[in-house]
C-alpha cells in the first residue's frame, strides 16, 4: 500500500513509499538534499519497516530537532500503526 507523509521541520516537502507485509519499498522523497534523500531512499529499500525506524530515529540535520531520515522513521511508525489497525500519536517535531 502506498503512503504520503508531511514532513515538519525539513526542506522536504513530502515523503511517499509503499509498505507491503511490513516491507519498505518505493521510497521517494520531494524535495530536500537531493543526494542524501536518494542514499537513504536506496539504503533501505527492500528493509523491513521496523529495522529501519530503528536505524533512522533520531538522526538530526545539524542544528535542527529531526532530519528527513528521522522524518521518514515517523511516516514509518505511522504506517507500520496503520498497516496494523492500530492508532497511534506520534510526536512531530
Amino acid at each position: 500500500m502506498e503512503y504520503t507523509y508531511k514532513p515538519h521541520g525539513v526542506c522536504s516537502r513530502k515523503i511517499t513509499f509503499d509498505l507491503d507485509k511490513g516491507t519498505v519499498t518505493n521510497v521517494r522523497f520531494e524535495g530536500g538534499c537531493s543526494g542524501n534523500t536518494q542514499g537513504v531512499a536506496r539504503l533501505i529499500e527492500g528493509m523491513n519497516a521496523e529495522e529501519a525506524i530503528r536505524r533512522l530515529q533520531g538522526i538530526r540535520c545539524g542544528f535542527k530537532p529531526t532530519s528527513c531520515p528521522d522524518q521518514l522513521a515517523t511516516a514509518l511508525r505511522k504506517a507500520v500503526a496503520e498497516a496494523n489497525g492500530k492508532t497511534t500519536v506520534v510526536r512531530e517535531t
